[in-house]
Order: structure tokens, then sequence, then C-alpha cells
């Protein structure tokens, strides 16, 4: 039951990266849309070179992006679970901000010559590299913007439909929608990939504050499923059964030495997103010299 669907036991959900300007709530929070357009960047990481090897290759991009000074923005996750690898998501409005973003680049020597010497010095740390392009959905969507700025993990979802089998999908995520309607707390969005890896494939992405909501989500597991009452879990169960051919889901944990963030949600939660270097240690004072005899 926990993976059914994947989104379907999902708490909530934000992506609030790239071109996207954060709109301030309460005090010390911040909320973004998600993005309609996103750009993953996969980064497999060679045994050994994770921690803060991979971290301190990563940091000639932030530095170079922001000495640029650069509008887009991006988020690094890294993997707690499958392989070890790290995650790019950046966001943007459309795919022609995405070609105007890509464009500006090009035309900026200072700031691709960095990016070249970085990802010369980073790929010696890799072992593979891939990138997908995924479409926001939100009539798959349900309660999108969440405070992204304090969450610290992402439960990632990914979920390939069998060909022909669409309309089975459909069916299922109206279902799940219309049950956690009744959810005063469940939110959730959906992506779908248009270009990279073969097959339709969507991914749901659920941010936590902390490792602790996901023994939480186990309790609203039980509210979903008296909303869906039995037929209507028997007939999701028919579905996913029909509609899905392969599935699985991960955990990752952000990362903010590896990502390049906007001003906003460093003001949100600086103590994490740029936390204050630590004081160097004071060399230990040598004990004076005691005469000789002297106790």
């Amino acid at each position: 039951m926990k993976r059914l669907l994947g989104f379907l036991l999902g708490t909530s959900f934000a992506l609030g990266f790239g071109t996207l300007q954060a709109q301030e709530m309460k005090a010390g929070e911040t909320t973004t849309p998600p993005p309609k357009v996103l750009v993953i960047q996969r980064e497999f990481v060679k045994p050994g070179k994770q921690g803060s090897v991979h971290e301190k290759s990563e940091s000639a991009f932030v530095q170079a992006f922001a000495r640029a000074k650069w509008p887009t923005h991006y988020l690094a996750v890294q993997a707690l679970s499958g392989k070890s690898r790290c995650l790019f998501l950046i966001g943007y409005d459309s795919f022609a901000d995405w070609e105007k973003d890509n464009l500006a680049q090009e035309k900026n020597a200072a700031l691709t010559a960095a990016i070249d010497r970085a990802a010369l010095a980073d790929g010696e740390l890799l072992s593979d590299y891939d990138a997908g392009v995924f479409i926001y959905r939100e009539d798959y969507s349900l309660r999108a913007p969440v405070d992204i700025a304090h969450m610290r993990y992402f439960d990632i979802s990914t979920y390939t439909v069998r060909p022909g089998h669409r309309p089975e999908w459909d069916e299922a995520v109206k279902l799940v929608k219309a049950a956690y309607e009744k959810i005063p707390d469940a939110h959730w969005a959906m992506y779908q990939r248009v270009y990279g890896q073969g097959g339709t494939e969507f991914a749901i992405f659920t941010p936590m504050k902390s490792a602790s909501e996901i023994d939480q989500s186990f309790e609203q597991d039980k509210q979903f499923m008296a909303a869906m009452g039995e037929d209507g879990m028997k007939r999701l169960r028919e579905l996913e059964s029909s509609a899905v051919e392969a599935s699985q889901s991960n955990l990752f944990q952000f990362n903010p030495k590896m990502s390049y963030v906007d001003e906003s949600w460093i003001k949100a939660d600086p103590e994490f997103w740029k936390p204050k270097p630590a004081a160097p240690m004071s060399a230990p004072k040598k004990a004076a010299e005691k005469p000789a005899g002297a106790q």
C-alpha cells in the first residue's frame, strides 16, 4: 500500500527554484508555485568521491553563478537511497525562458569559461551523467505551493505508464485527487517527462521538513483508504496493475553547499542556506616554563 501509485500516500509538495520569484508569507516563510518547466540534471558520483570532495567541486559552479549575479537558480539534492547521485533542479516559466537562459550563458565569456573549468574538474568525480526535461501537470496536482525554503528532504517517485494505457492512468489520478481533497493537509504536484529517457514517465516530489514526516504519513494512509472506500481501493489497484509498467521511490536530502538559490530562500532560513563559517580554533597556549626545582 505504501507505494500504490506513489503520490497516493504523499503528504506535501512544492518546487520553488529557477526564475520564479518567491512570494512573502508569514514572517520567515516563503512559497513559490511549481515551475512550469523543470530541468533535472543527474550526476552519478564515483565511490569515495561523495561528500566534501564533491561539494568542493560543485562550489566552483555556485561561485561562478554568484559572481555573475546570474538570475537563474538551482537546487541540489543528494540521494540517500539507490545509486550514489546528485540531482540539480532548475525551473523555468517556459521553454522560451530556458532557451533565453542558455543563450545568455553562451554570450557571457567569463561565466562560460568558469563553468568549463568547473565541469572539467567535476567530471573526474563522476561515473555517469544525464538530463531530463519535465512539464508541470497542474491538472494532476493538488494544493502545490509550500514553504520550500524550510524543507530538507524530497521523496521522489517516478512512474512509467504502459503504452496505450494513459486512460487508466488518468482515471487513477482523478480517483486519488478526489480522495485527497477530503484531507486538508494533503498537497502535491506532478511532472511529466517530455525529453530524456523513453516512455511516458511521471515524477512526484514530496518535500519534508524532517524525516519524522515519513512516520506521520502512515496515519494519512489510513485517512486516504477511508476516503476511497473498499470499492474505490479495488478499482485503484486494478488501474495500477493495468497502467503502471515500472516505478521506484527514493529519498533525497537538500544540499545548500551545492545549491545556488534565490536570495529570498537565504533570508528565510540563513542558518541553513548560508551558514556562518565556524570560528577558527585557537592554538593552545604554551604553559609557562617553571624554574628548576619548582613543584
